[in-house]
This record gives structure tokens, C-alpha cells and sequence, in this order.
């Protein structure tokens, strides 16, 4: 596995890993479900400037949509929610409910907050994108800091405000 670092002002540090696949990780060096660098990882910078000019686009604001291949591993339920996080636009929200029933399986609210909490792609898949039904705030992998200045970058008020 390849692997490099990123310091972001706006998401902290970010590791990001792949391999001829394609991109594995995007995920915070700090949080919930912080990565781990594997032993027998690879660094290599040049492997990621694409992506990281991408990201950095991002963080400016000058950027909407990735184009990097992704090649995410989960469960088949799990990547069942990935693929319904890639098809949330920017600067939209959606629920959990509305991921569930998107996948055809609306019983499974809990279950798709736990596949998002997951998702081991962050930012590229959205799901910083989810919110309660309610329009409240839930938990992010990267902080709830983290998830607000994101959804700030993309138009979207947030704090008291329902998003």
C-alpha cells in the first residue's frame, strides 16, 4: 500500500493510501476512527500530488467533484451506502432515512449511520453530507468541527440553523 500525508487548515491532517486499484483511505490522522500507516506501507508523495491539488482546490472552494478512482472495501451493505453517499450533490444534504430508503431497505436507519461512520473515503464520499433527520448534526469521523466547516464550505448553514 502506498500512503502519504496532507496538512489541511479546514480537516487537519489527512493520510490518504491506495494502490494500482486505486484510492483505499482518505482519512484524518485524528478523530473517531483515526488510520493507522501499516508497517509495510509505502510512502510516496508523488503518487498523491493529483489528488492533493484536488483536495487543496477543494478546501479553496474552487473545486465541487474528484476525479480519482476509488476503490473502497466494506461490507456489501456497506458499500451499498458508499454508493448512495457519491450521489449526493454539493452543497446538499440528505438524511439517513433518506440513505436508507435510497438503498431499498428503509428499516435500516441505524445501520446506515454506522456504515457512514465507516466510510473509509472521507470527504471524496460524502458523508459528511448526512445529517439527522431532524436537520441536527450527528456524529463525523473527523469531529463535528470538521463536518460543520465542510458544510459551511458548501453553502450550508449550519448551528442553530436547520440545514
Amino acid at each position: 500500500m502506498i500512503y502519504d500525508t496532507m496538512n489541511t487548515e479546514m480537516a487537519g491532517t489527512l493520510v490518504m493510501a491506495g494502490d494500482e486499484k486505486g484510492l483505499r483511505h482518505l482519512n484524518f490522522m485524528a478523530g473517531r476512527h483515526p488510520l493507522t500507516i501499516g508497517k509495510t506501507w509505502r510512502r510516496d508523495p508523488a503518487h498523491f500530488s493529483s489528488l492533493k491539488d484536488q483536495l487543496s482546490a477543494y478546501f479553496a472552494g474552487e473545486r465541487q467533484t474528484f476525479d480519482v478512482a476509488l476503490f473502497p472495501e466494506g461490507t456489501p451493505f456497506q458499500m451499498q451506502v458508499w454508493a448512495a453517499l457519491k450521489e449526493i450533490p454539493y452543497g446538499s444534504v440528505v438524511s439517513y432515512r433518506w440513505i436508507a430508503d435510497r438503498i431499498g431497505n428503509p428499516g435500516a436507519v441505524r445501520a446506515v449511520g454506522a456504515a457512514n461512520g465507516r466510510n473509509p473515503i472521507s470527504i471524496i464520499i460524502p458523508c459528511h453530507r448526512v445529517i439527522g433527520s431532524d436537520g441536527s448534526l450527528t456524529g463525523y469521523g473527523g469531529g463535528l468541527d470538521v463536518k460543520k466547516r465542510l458544510l459551511r464550505l458548501e453553502n450550508q448553514e449550519v448551528g442553530s440553523n436547520k440545514i
